[in-house]
């Protein structure tokens, strides 16, 4: 079994079967590529002959490269990848990543927006402008949905359920999703909709909701520059982003009871443990309460 063969496979394997983004093909090869570069220096020329004393090696070596933890972390897991599918087609008998300890990476926690937070910096928004109602239908659903920003810009008309108060979105790896949205959202997007039948669109983009004054589809740095401006105007001062409003609708439904594997589904995570970076959101603010009010936590 030769690299080129396995590799090539495997790629195969992540289009087809997986149905990955053509980013995320590429970040996959690109890391097997590297392992691939790594062990023929040493003499190694197919992946059978891959031990697992050779994968800690090649840490250490993204090491000395000057790789950080995080691009450690995430190679092994590409790697990681690599060799199950191996596995399951039969190549090799054991997984040389299986018992290797990746780098250890503390998880930064995202900033979260109060309610109130939010509340003024969609009431900084000003409607009498062309984009005031647009942008005001942008925070509404990402902060209603949950959604990323790639989401919110690829969101279109069909998918729009107000009658059964649904969105239906394409997510990572091109998978579907219906999410719930709340009546202010869709009463700001109501409200834009008939502001958006006075403009010019471009016949390419007709079913896209979100539309820049071109009548073109919404850029993801545009969405980015209309939250920062409004933090701006408002006086905000937390670093946020279009991100931002997403980590505020899951803590804010886990910190009011709301079931963990709902948000997991919402939020469209495959693994739960993505969603539980959450609750210790909530027990961290939890633990700044007592800090703050208990008078023994002084």
């Amino acid at each position: 079994m030769s690299w080129d063969d396995s590799v090539a496979d495997f790629i195969v394997h992540l289009r087809v079967e997986k149905s990955l983004s053509s980013n995320s093909i590429e970040a996959y090869g690109e890391d097997v590529r590297k392992l691939r570069t790594y062990m023929e220096q040493l003499g190694f020329y197919s992946p059978k002959e891959v031990e697992p004393s050779h994968i800690e090696n090649f840490l250490a070596h993204l090491y000395d490269l000057g790789l950080g933890k995080t691009s450690q972390a995430r190679i092994l897991s590409g790697i990681t990848t690599f060799f199950r599918y191996l596995m399951l087609e039969d190549e090799i008998e054991k997984n040389p990543t299986e018992l290797v300890e990746g780098p250890k990476i503390s998880r930064k926690l995202p900033e979260v927006l109060t309610p109130e937070e939010i509340d003024r910096l969609i009431g900084a928004i000003d409607l009498s402008k062309p984009d005031g109602h647009r942008n005001k239908a942008i925070l509404e659903t990402l902060y209603s949905c949950g959604l990323r920003v790639s989401e919110l810009v690829n969101l279109e008309l069909s998918n729009l359920y107000f009658n059964d108060e649904f969105i239906r979105v394409i997510g990572k790896g091109n998978k579907e999703r219906l999410i719930p949205i709340g009546s202010k959202a869709i009463k700001a997007i109501r409200l834009y909709l008939s502001v958006r039948t006075t403009q010019r669109v471009n016949r390419e983009f007709e079913n896209i909701v979100f539309l820049n004054r071109r009548g073109d589809q919404l850029t993801r740095a545009m969405v980015f520059t209309i939250i920062k401006r409004l933090a701006k105007a408002t006086g905000l001062e937390k670093n946020i982003s279009p991100h931002s409003f997403r980590h505020s609708f899951a803590t804010h439904l886990i910190s009011n009871g709301a079931d963990l594997r709902a948000v997991q589904q919402m939020l469209g995570h495959e693994s739960i443990l993505t969603t539980e970076i959450y609750t210790h959101l909530d027990r961290k603010h939890l633990s700044e309460a007592i800090i703050r009010y208990h008078p023994r936590a002084k």
